[in-house]
């Protein structure tokens, strides 16, 4: 694949960041131009409502169930997400405490309400990505 020397610049620089310098190279061109990774790793820019990218935007088809808090009911949640996720009890109560934390990934939309309706019974806060 041929590309121009000043885009094999910019990649090789990209390339060559720090996880940290990375992440702060996507919150500023997210804050800045509206520029989010999609799944997979490749740039998405979020249209105007209304614009042509989002008449041609794909209807999203795998979500992430993320644990946003657990509430009065952590118990209640670490049980829930022990059965959801397979985990054992110590792992899923450290994965309840570490909210923000993604408790199933790539799931059907159907999956993902379901779970969402569980965790949420529970106590949990849950956010669906």
């Amino acid at each position: 694949m041929t590309v121009a020397p000043e885009l094999a610049q910019l990649g090789d620089k990209i390339a060559d960041l720090t996880l940290k310098q990375a992440k702060e190279l996507s919150d500023y061109l997210k804050d800045k131009y509206g520029i989010e990774p999609a799944a997979g790793g490749a740039v998405m820019v979020a249209a105007a409502a209304g614009g042509p990218a989002e008449a041609a935007a794909p209807a999203q088809t795998e979500f992430d169930v993320v644990l946003t808090g657990f509430g009065d009911k952590k118990l209640d949640v670490v049980k829930v997400v022990k059965n959801v996720t397979g985990k054992t009890l110590m792992d899923a109560k450290k994965l309840v405490e570490g909210a923000p934390a993604t408790i199933k990934e790539a799931v059907s939309k159907e999956e993902a309400e379901k779970l969402k309706a569980e965790l949420e019974k529970a106590g949990a806060s849950i956010e669906l990505k």
